[in-house]
């Protein structure tokens, strides 16, 4: 019914031009977005085949360079190792709970089947539709879909004659009309094709036309980027007013880079996925397929790190909020899940905590309660392998106005017997400490 109706819709709009009310994201929509907390960015294009920036490389280039990356790249790009069902296994293992893929990026080249330009997937030695085939890949396995798209397009300008910039008016939809309507068709044919779509990402410095233009289409998307704050690349110092999403990049670029990339290792991802949550926001973080398809290595290995953790600690990520009072507590981060009372507490900065080995984690602002239990998620509290004598019950003690939580590593994850990454305490029926 609600792709019917969505055509119906399409239909309508390509006939009138309405004047658009302003139309936000629906408030239960948006809550829905931030229980999930977790969802991956990929940035693919078919100039993953030099291993550079994506697009930008276009401003400012030369026209060799524009003529040869318009009309020689497409030529070769043919990721013939691209495995949907194989992308979205590792997706799901890894935690997400939603995918934004590139269907646009500012260089216009289009990742799917489109009848608005050449300039696409079809017209390469591959000739498949590479975002029809994800789409059905991820709702496969669960995974909501998002699409990034670029209202800026530079081959729309390279092909009118018009100098390739970002801020320059030409490059805007709000000062080039017959660009606006270009990307309105893309945005359709988008939306009528692989309906229903979760989230819109709009990647643009004026993109108010084309936000207001998708919710006109299907009032059930919801709009990240050009409808709440999307911190690229770093975390806000605090928690921000409504909801956000902070996206970034496993090394140093968005785009596949083959050689000089530095990747931040698994635990300082986890540790950021972490800070993000505790501060109330989503993570987007980013993959950057290598031109023939497959993941890199390096980017699966973190993926599977991630997984690893988010397989044991997911309830203190999903479906959680920050807690009511702004708490500092050095390398302990707090998440809460108010329908179980419950408030989960991170201990990060703990390298190379042995199996058996007990910690303390010092907490000034929450208070125990005659009704307060706490567990260490993940493990039983009942056995260490190998050591019966061993008791590793997670316990407590307040004293006047210090909370201690004494955890013993009793969880074999790896076979070296040594965690690098945040353990994760739950305690239920506490009381905050406003300071």
């Amino acid at each position: 019914m609600r792709y019917k109706m969505i055509k119906l819709i399409i239909l309508f709009l390509m006939i009138f031009t309405p004047v658009y009310s302003q139309q936000k994201n629906n408030p239960e929509l948006v809550e829905e977005f931030m229980d999930m907390g977790f969802g991956i960015f990929i940035h693919w294009s078919m100039d993953s085949q030099l291993g550079s920036v994506i697009s930008h490389s276009m401003v400012g280039a030369s026209e060799k360079y524009l003529d040869k990356y318009i009309n020689e790249l497409p030529k070769t790009f043919y990721p013939d190792k691209f495995d949907p069902d194989e992308w979205a296994r590792l997706f799901k293992v890894a935690g997400a709970e939603y995918v934004v893929f590139t269907t646009k990026h500012h260089n216009g080249f289009c990742m799917w089947d489109t009848k608005t330009t050449d300039f696409n997937i079809m017209n390469t030695p591959y000739g498949k539709d590479i975002t029809g085939m994800l789409v059905k890949s991820l709702r496969k396995y669960g995974l909501k879909t998002g699409f990034y798209f670029s209202p800026e397009d530079f081959h729309f300008l390279y092909k009118r004659g018009t100098l390739i910039s970002r801020k320059r008016a030409m490059s805007q939809i709000t000062e080039n009309k017959e660009l606006l309507e270009y990307d309105k068709k893309q945005v359709a044919e988008l939306v009528e094709k692989y309906s229903p779509i979760d989230i819109f990402f709009f990647d643009s410095f004026k993109k108010g036309p084309i936000v207001q233009y998708v919710h006109s289409l299907d009032p059930k998307i919801i709009v990240t980027r050009g409808e709440m704050a999307t911190p690229e690349q770093k975390i806000p110092d605090g928690p921000m007013p409504g909801p956000w999403e902070t996206c970034m990049t496993m090394g140093t670029q968005w785009q596949y880079k083959p050689t000089n990339e530095n990747y931040k290792s698994g635990t300082e991802i986890i540790e950021k996925l972490i800070e993000i949550r505790a501060k109330g926001g989503n993570f987007l973080l980013n993959v950057g397929p290598k031109p023939n398809g497959e993941i890199p290595i390096e980017q699966e290995e973190r993926l599977r790190e991630v997984g690893l953790w988010m397989f044991v600690n997911e309830e203190a990520i999903k479906n959680v909020r920050l807690v009511p009072y702004k708490i500092n507590e050095g390398k302990i981060w707090f998440t809460q899940y108010q329908k179980e009372n419950a408030v989960y507490a991170f201990y990060t900065g703990q390298k190379d905590w042995f199996k058996g080995m007990r910690r303390s984690l010092l907490m000034e602002s929450i208070r125990a309660t005659e009704k307060t239990t706490v567990s260490t998620l993940g493990q039983n509290d009942l056995v260490v392998e190998y050591w019966p004598a061993n008791n590793p019950e997670t316990r407590f003690i307040q004293q006047k106005n210090i909370l201690e939580v004494s955890v013993s590593r009793a969880h074999r994850l790896y076979n070296n017997k040594i965690w690098p990454n945040p353990v994760v305490v739950k305690l239920t029926d506490v009381e905050f400490v406003e300071k």
